[in-house]
């Protein structure tokens, strides 16, 4: 064989022992000696592996891991949360269709939600999502989807899903609950009757501020299975190595959850009493309007709350500047404190009535508390609110 040949055609091992680590397998496409396994694998999600939209070997390990966490059947990854999220929307809604969906979402969600009543005829009425009879009284022929997150970016809201899920059931619609925030650890949504979970994994599952993703669950095959076959069609593909460097964090999820709750408590005990903080909105205070419905579904509170500046708005972006080991930046769930001015920022998207309702005020900031020892992290605190 001549060296311009040999080069090209590298034969891969194929070893008899298994890995301790998921290899990373980074090729687009699989090679066949016949032509029926191929087209199999471009045909059903559960067939040989063909060419990586369809599926691929890495990306599979992290869908059949996330989904076994979640007690699901199945899961799809996505290249990003807004991938999973527009996906979903996407291939289980039709032009007409009603969606039931809480006031306090992420950002993107809500614009999502909104574009698509623009352009496709969707209708979108949003509730508390702690009121049983407040959902049952805003279905219509044409509802197809309850949306709720399990605890609500950046509030903390935690919608009773075990009391709206056997509504939404009875009247044949589809619950999709938004779990990145507690994650598996915390809350199965699956268990409490919803149909549909989904997940940034660019947040907790990754944990490590160093890859984008998603992913869907699915708490029946065939759901899946059409599901899936939109995703080949919308490419809602992830990449190979951003699936590994989830499952690589993934291993490490039960010790950072872990420690972020234990350092929220102390974060957020500390706002609390600072004169300079108006209100603190974290799951764990028993004065949270959402504390009782999460202490009885919820195994603990998620890291990511707010609190609110007595100083309002400038306040707000004044803070953003003082601080000095707590960062500002987007996204959420790594290693590292991260704080966010909502209103400037993630949900700037929504007009001051929309805000009003997610629980958003001018002066409220987002905070993900890292790893990080806790006592550093309140001194900065101290010393950024001063300056504020």
């Amino acid at each position: 064989m001549h060296a311009d040949t040999r080069v090209v055609h590298i034969r891969v091992p194929v070893p008899d022992s298994t890995p301790l680590s998921v290899p990373l397998y980074q090729t687009s496409s699989f090679a066949f000696d016949d032509p029926d396994p191929l087209a199999d694998g471009l045909n059903r999600p559960d067939g040989p592996f063909a060419y990586s939209r369809f599926a691929n070997p890495t990306v599979r390990a992290l869908e059949e891991t996330v989904a076994e966490l979640e007690g699901g059947a199945a899961a799809i990854a996505t290249g990003s949360g807004m991938g999973a999220v527009s996906l979903l929307l996407h291939s289980l809604l039709r032009a007409g269709d009603h969606v039931i969906a809480q006031h306090s979402l992420y950002g993107g969600t809500h614009a999502a939600l909104r574009k698509l009543a623009d352009r496709n005829g969707l209708t979108v009425t949003f509730v508390s999502g702690h009121d049983p009879e407040e959902v049952r009284a805003a279905i219509t022929p044409r509802t197809r989807m309850l949306y709720l997150e399990t605890v609500a970016n950046p509030t903390g809201h935690v919608s009773d899903l075990p009391a709206l899920a056997p509504i939404a059931r009875a009247a044949g619609i589809v619950t999709v609950v938004d779990n990145t925030f507690a994650t598996p650890l915390l809350c199965r949504p699956l268990e409490h009757g919803a149909d549909v979970v989904l997940h940034s994994v660019t947040k907790f599952l990754g944990g490590h501020s160093d890859v984008t993703g998603g992913i869907v669950v699915f708490a029946d095959d065939a759901r899946y299975r059409e599901v899936w076959a939109e995703a080949v069609e919308f490419g809602a593909t992830p990449d190979p190595f951003a699936a590994w460097l989830t499952l690589r964090g993934l291993q490490t999820l039960p010790l950072r959850i872990a420690r972020h709750t234990e350092n929220v408590a102390r974060v957020a005990g500390f706002l609390a009493g600072h004169p300079a903080v108006d209100r603190v909105l974290w799951t764990g205070d028993p004065e949270h309007p959402s504390h009782a419905i999460a202490a009885a579904f919820v195994r603990g509170f998620a890291a990511p709350f707010c609190f609110d500046l007595a100083g309002g708005y400038e306040a707000g972006l004044r803070f953003q500047k003082g601080v000095r080991v707590i960062r500002l930046a987007p996204s959420l769930g790594g290693t590292q404190t991260l704080i966010l001015h909502p209103a400037s920022s993630s949900h700037r998207q929504l007009d001051a009535a929309a805000l009003r309702a997610a629980s958003i005020g001018p002066g409220t900031i987002r905070i993900a508390v890292g790893i990080e020892h806790p006592d550093d992290l309140i001194a900065d605190l101290d010393q950024a609110l001063s300056a504020a």
